[in-house]
């Protein structure tokens, strides 16, 4: 009996001897075993400008729907021939990659993160959600990286739920509070950061301004008089700046080994009409010498009509957009200019919407380089560009679209809340003549997350291309 309690005692002395050696040999002598929030926060702006700039939500969906770009070959997706399994990337990495990240940072204790970087995370992630209701509707929000199955909230929740995030993270930030690394895109500036805190907030006043005029109002009206500003000027657009490969931009990575894309003739003929100067900077000359002038494929044709367009004789998206270091524009200048004109128009703050327009035009040609005054000036004053103060949404809405070429989950969104340019789905198209409204929910939510999902639809509607989400009332 003593004999054989001797070999069990050994042979646990043994295993237990084994267990700390292979856990010994099984440790990255070069990794941190707590995580970094410089790390962490380069990581979610690199991420994150992919999201927003590559190809699932951006050139290969969003950009076709307002007819931005259009596809010359493989035409699914520009006759809106999708599936539950096409839009997955947005809800997935914004989910287990940006937000669990940013929450990373924003649950660290202040040892490991000073509140500059929380409120940092907190805008981040602010931004991150307002991109999935856009596009979806009714997400995961309260209950997001709290529960396995989190219940969705309605899209008016999460837009007044985040305008309160957006608060807090702006009381978070402070240049007295602490020093910023991993900061690719402001250098750690906690000013600009405010800054494009406070443009966030204008953003998502006019997004419910037409379901709630009072809290839009409200909200308008804290962001534009908090002492911290807007965006400002182009330096303080907040863009991430690609280098070269790999860190390079998605769509010029893209264009290294494919050629499906062009720009759309929706944009090169509204461009035309316009005179708009910003064509050579939107789109290249067809390779065929002999055309010798700009010219944009359809959107929504069969995949042979795509192609009879002739590969050579059409323009593919300018070489501003397709360089590796080409920027990812995420909230411009323009943009906040462009805003602070509706906001004025709607009486929600006071100043000249006109001159607010005129400036958000004028910034967007700075954006893309054409800075002569002579040529902008003339541009303003044609008469298809004037300000009409009485129909804002047209003027504002139409010239919205173009500065936002190349951003496409905001060109979307846009589109949909003002309703111009007035655009006509393409031929071959699936919806009956109609133009997507949102995306679809991943299936993985209907088979994990079922119950949550299920409530979601019979909330919002049926999970369809075409179904109209709430801030959508036109």
């Amino acid at each position: 009996m003593l004999k054989k309690l001797s070999y069990t005692i050994l042979f646990a002395l043994t295993l237990s001897s084994c267990s700390d050696t292979l856990d010994d040999i099984n440790k990255n002598p070069n990794a941190t075993e707590t995580p970094l929030a410089p790390y962490l926060l380069t990581g979610t702006l690199k991420q994150g400008a992919d999201l927003y700039w590559g190809d699932a939500n951006n050139f290969n969906s969003t950009l076709l729907f307002v007819q931005h770009w259009a596809k010359i070959q493989y035409t699914e997706p520009d006759r809106y021939d999708v599936s539950n399994t096409s839009f997955t990337s947005l809800w997935d990495k914004g989910y287990s990659t940006l937000i669990t990240d940013l929450n990373t940072i924003i649950k660290f204790p202040d040892a490991q993160a000073n509140s500059n970087y929380k409120g940092i995370a907190l805008s981040l992630r602010s931004w991150t959600f307002l991109l999935l209701t856009d596009a979806y509707g009714s997400i995961p929000y309260k209950e997001a990286g709290q529960k396995v199955t989190p219940a969705y909230n309605t899209q008016k929740e999460v837009y007044t739920g985040l305008l309160e995030d957006l608060r807090q993270a702006q009381s978070l930030l402070n240049s007295a509070n602490g020093s910023v690394t991993g900061d690719l895109v402001y250098k750690g500036d906690i000013a600009k950061w405010k800054k494009f805190v406070n443009s966030l907030r204008l953003r998502i006043a006019l997004r419910i301004s037409y379901r709630e005029p009072v809290l839009a109002k409200q909200a308008a009206i804290e962001a534009t008089s908090d002492a911290a500003g807007l965006i400002g000027s182009e330096s303080e657009t907040f863009k991430f700046t690609y280098t070269s490969s790999p860190q390079q931009n998605p769509a010029s990575a893209w264009f290294e080994t494919r050629d499906d894309f062009r720009i759309s003739k929706t944009m090169v003929d509204q461009l035309y009409a316009l005179s708009d100067p910003r064509l050579p900077v939107f789109a290249q000359l067809p390779s065929d010498a002999s055309v010798g002038k700009y010219v944009g494929g359809a959107n929504g044709l069969s995949n042979s009509d795509a192609n009879s367009q002739g590969f050579a004789k059409t323009s593919k998206p300018g070489t501003y957009f397709l360089t590796s270091a080409s920027p990812a524009v995420i909230a411009s200048y323009s943009e906040t200019l462009f805003n602070l004109a509706e906001a004025a128009a709607r009486g929600y703050i006071s100043g000249d919407a006109e001159q607010y327009y005129k400036n958000a035009i004028t910034a967007s040609f700075n954006q893309f380089g054409i800075t002569n005054a002579t040529t902008i000036s003339t541009y303003l004053n044609q008469a298809s560009v004037k300000y009409d103060a009485s129909n804002y949404a047209k003027s504002i809405g139409t010239q919205k679209w173009i500065a936002f070429f190349g951003q496409g989950l905001d060109a979307f969104t846009e589109w949909r809340r003002l309703d111009y340019p007035v655009l006509t789905a393409g031929p071959a198209t699936v919806l009956d003549g109609k133009i997507p409204s949102r995306l679809f929910y991943p299936g993985t939510e209907q088979s994990l997350n079922g119950a949550s999902y299920q409530a979601a639809v019979a909330d919002q509607g049926k999970d369809l291309l075409t179904t109209k989400l709430w801030f959508d009332v036109k």
